[in-house]
């Protein structure tokens, strides 16, 4: 099985990447951040004659996550457990699909609104590590993917790239994600690949791509059982040398069946 995720930067303009490269790599479930559009506005009919069926998790202009699956799925969640009820961010998707749990996020980057917009940054990690730790005390097959906003140590990212102030490696942000991974996940990109350079994100600013100033901040992380089935995990680099790409590029992972 191949599940997938890429932070599209906007359906409206990546509608037909992602056709493109559902065409072409074939997942069976591709999660998407940060759609910006509403959910009823979300192009389901583009992907169903490819044999594929949408749900989306939209607000106007901003945020938005959203599924694209050709197994048999039913959404459970459209909200993050534990968040305020009055919590209008689009950012969580969690679903049932071939046996397992798969949720797809868009974690808030943490960089705006100040010290406040940073300390809902860590509230939702603190919820979404909440939410795991229920799943896997459950036994249940469980992947969590998408956007973290979070450069897990010095190697996931250039020299350069960020300032050291930056939230996406802010000691509490990095300490939040490895909570993640005391509860027991895999984070699948470094079973595979220990160590070098797999970054997932490039800024359209001061030539980042060209200059290979990326980031690795769009994760997949695997409960016990589904680590012990993964046979690959990679970004999709080729991806954002096209023209007018995402930031992002797709990460996909392959457990054996």
């Amino acid at each position: 099985m191949k599940i997938a995720t890429w932070n599209v930067n906007s359906i409206r303009q990546r509608e037909a990447h992602v056709h493109r490269w559902l065409q072409s790599c074939q997942p069976d479930v591709l999660f998407l951040q940060e759609i910006k559009c509403e959910t009823a506005a979300f192009p389901v009919k583009t992907f169903e004659p490819l044999g594929y069926r949408s749900q989306a998790v939209g607000q106007k202009s901003y945020n938005g996550v959203a599924v694209i699956a050709r197994v048999p799925f039913t959404v459970t969640h459209t909200e993050l457990p534990g968040l305020p009820a009055d919590d209008a961010q689009a950012r969580y998707i969690e679903i049932q699909a071939a046996g397992m749990t798969l949720i797809g996020i868009y974690l808030p980057n943490g960089n705006s609104r100040g010290e406040e917009g940073f300390a809902y940054k860590l509230a939702w990690m603190d919820c979404l590590a909440a939410r795991a730790k229920t799943l896997l005390a459950q036994d249940i097959p469980l992947l969590i993917t998408g956007d973290f906003n979070v450069c897990p140590t010095e190697e996931d990212l250039a020299p350069g790239a960020l300032s050291s102030n930056d939230a996406l490696i802010r000691p509490e942000s990095r300490q939040r994600f490895r909570t993640l991974l005391w509860l027991g996940l895999t984070d699948a990109v470094r079973a595979i690949h220990p160590h070098g350079t797999v970054y997932t994100f490039w800024d359209y600013q001061a030539g980042a791509w060209q200059r290979d100033l990326g980031l690795r901040i769009d994760h997949t992380l695997l409960s016990p059982t589904l680590a012990e089935k993964l046979i690959a995990a990679d970004p999709d680099r080729e991806e954002r040398a096209q023209p007018q790409p995402s930031d992002h590029v797709p990460v996909t992972v392959t457990l054996d069946d």
